[in-house]
């Protein structure tokens, strides 16, 4: 399949921003991948992975919690961590939150000390789902902003939620970025999520990329139009919606 190619999502990117209008905002570009083949009702055929971007979007992408204990690290971490969790708070989790708690952050970290407690309390549900943080120390080091900025990088890539609609959507780039770097990321997603399906590539209807408020675009189509003239909104096929 054609799609696959980084040159050919390069050329797609190029039609793309050719039929956007300007906006006052920085507009989101996501990708979306249609299946066929799949049954998604059974468990094994459901899409759930994460993908570390090789070029980083920024917000909209992971997510990071950190287990502290002491509150002058908190407060360096405050900008730093979307979400802090004070070692004292740490026994009060439920099951249900703990589930939430690994559904919604990528990555996790931990002052050193406070490994034990989250070990104690948290980890028969962390460590199954590798989600066991890694051990820091109190203070906010390059190495340590270096390793958020790893976590912050990836993203995941689901169809497991809701009614297991045979798409999933990922967001890979922003307006700003540079059409290569946006195309290596849909790469990685692409690649990634290929090799999770029985068929690899075979399983892969179609690729569409769009901006936040722009019409989709059909990845691997032939996007030869004169530069007067926008490119037309491609169908989504079997009225699924990119």
């Amino acid at each position: 399949m054609g799609f696959m190619e980084k040159s050919v999502m390069v050329q797609a990117l190029h039609a793309l921003r050719a039929s956007s209008k300007p906006r006052k905002f920085k507009q989101t570009l996501d990708m979306s991948i249609n299946f066929k083949g799949l049954d998604f009702k059974k468990p094994e055929n459901q899409v759930d992975v994460e993908v570390r971007l090789p070029h980083s979007i920024g917000k909209g992408a992971g997510k990071v919690l950190a287990f502290v204990r002491d509150k002058n690290f908190a407060s360096q971490l405050k900008d730093k961590a979307d979400r802090i969790v004070m070692e004292d708070e740490i026994k009060g989790l439920s099951k249900k939150e703990v589930n939430e708690l690994v559904q919604t952050y990528n990555g996790f970290i931990a002052e050193g000390p406070v490994m034990l407690t989250v070990a104690k309390h948290l980890g028969q549900q962390l460590a199954p789902k590798g989600k066991m943080p890694k051990p820091v120390e109190p203070a906010l080091t390059a190495g340590l902003e270096e390793l958020i900025a790893q976590i912050k990088s990836v993203v995941r890539v689901s169809n497991k939620r809701g009614k297991f609609m045979p798409v999933v959507h990922v967001s890979v780039g922003k307006e700003d970025m540079a059409d290569e770097e946006i195309a290596e990321n849909m790469h990685s997603v692409y690649h990634t999520v290929i090799n999770t399906l029985p068929a690899k590539e075979m399983n892969v209807k179609s690729l569409y990329v769009k901006m936040t408020m722009s019409p989709p675009i059909l990845i691997g189509a032939k996007q030869k139009l004169p530069a007067s003239e926008p490119p037309k909104q491609q169908p989504t096929p079997g009225g699924e919606n990119p």
